[in-house]
């Protein structure tokens, strides 16, 4: 199989042949052909051939948002042993205060009331859709609008949580850990986000293997869309995830981050959550949480520079501010 890469670039000076990227600002004037086993080969745009329709065409629109700018996607974990944050905003008080400082520069908020951390076990459905369901009611309550995802793998977690007034379904476990969720996302025709994982949270980084890390995290993702529309999930409402962290070594991590645009030729919107993530604070210093701060945006902006629709972060108003200044010496300042 031949794997096609867009070299992406930006700025208004674009060659004869230049293609955009998803609809957005970006572009790209050369591919890099991938195949196992051989050498990578820098080759003109022309040569993906069928692959510059994927590549090219406007992503629609995703949970209201439109695709064509950068998304930010403000993490609030209301779980009392979250890595980045301690469980400092378990209290519903602290969840409240804390989605209200989101929402000021966030595109999204994505609420979770289970850690899958390395080594982290599965918590009960019940206390999980305790955790949940209400925070996002009463942000409802208060006169939120913005639109809310619920990060679980769990369906009976996802429907309370889109009974409350969540819109989107943000599933770690790609639909393969609940066989209930997946018929659920279709009935609802909900927005999903299916992230790659390798193994469960308790033993993921155990001794996580690839051929290829860049390739077999995309051949698993075009399985797990083409499974999700087997059941009546649209493409339209597919974002994929290249899973950060998540059975992956540092090694793995970056080989993913320096591949990441591959991953437009599904077709699909791109979601990158590496935020405060261990090899941050393994390459670049800085204790748990806040600290791996600049390191986290650093890899948000490198994500942004291959094309991702949306960032995943906890520190959301210096996302904001670096997004911001990014865009303007890139020249796509809205």
């Amino acid at each position: 199989m031949i794997y096609w890469r867009p070299l992406v670039q930006s700025g208004e000076a674009r060659p004869s042949g230049a293609v955009p990227l998803a609809g957005g600002p970006l572009w790209f004037a050369e591919v890099e052909k991938l195949q196992r086993g051989h050498a990578p080969q820098v080759l003109p745009a022309s040569e993906a051939g069928a692959a510059l329709l994927a590549l090219a065409a406007p992503r629609p629109d995703f949970a209201g948002l439109s695709m064509d700018t950068p998304r930010i996607m403000g993490i609030l974990n209301v779980t009392p042993d979250s890595f980045s944050d301690a469980g400092q905003f378990f209290a519903p008080d602290a969840a409240m205060a804390q989605a209200a400082a989101m929402a000021k520069a966030a595109d999204i908020l994505d609420i979770g009331g289970e850690s899958t951390r390395p080594g982290a076990a599965p918590v009960e459905i019940a206390q999980e859709i305790k955790r949940t369901a209400p925070v996002i009611a009463a942000l409802r309550a208060a006169g939120l609008t913005l639109p809310i995802s619920i990060d679980t793998r769990k369906a009976a977690v996802a429907e309370a949580a889109l009974n409350a007034g969540a819109g989107i379904i943000n599933d770690v476990a790609a639909l393969t850990y609940d066989a209930a969720l997946g018929p659920l996302v279709a009935a609802k025709d909900a927005p999903v986000i299916l992230m790659h994982h390798q193994g469960t949270p308790e033993t993921m980084q155990a001794n996580p293997l690839y051929d290829d890390v860049l390739l077999d995290v995309y051949d698993w993702l075009a399985e797990r869309v083409a499974a999700a529309e087997a059941i009546g999930i649209a493409r339209n409402r597919i974002a994929i995830d290249p899973g950060i962290g998540f059975g992956k070594t540092m090694a793995h991590n970056l080989a993913l981050l320096r591949g990441l645009s591959l991953l437009h030729c599904l077709g699909c919107p791109i979601l990158l959550g590496a935020s405060r993530k261990r090899f941050i604070g393994t390459i670049g210093g800085g204790s748990d949480g806040a600290g791996r701060m600049p390191g986290s945006i650093a890899v948000a902006l490198a994500g942004v520079a291959q094309g991702v629709q949306m960032i995943r972060v906890h520190d959301v108003a210096e996302t904001r501010q670096a997004l911001t200044l990014w865009q303007a010496i890139a020249g796509e300042t809205r």
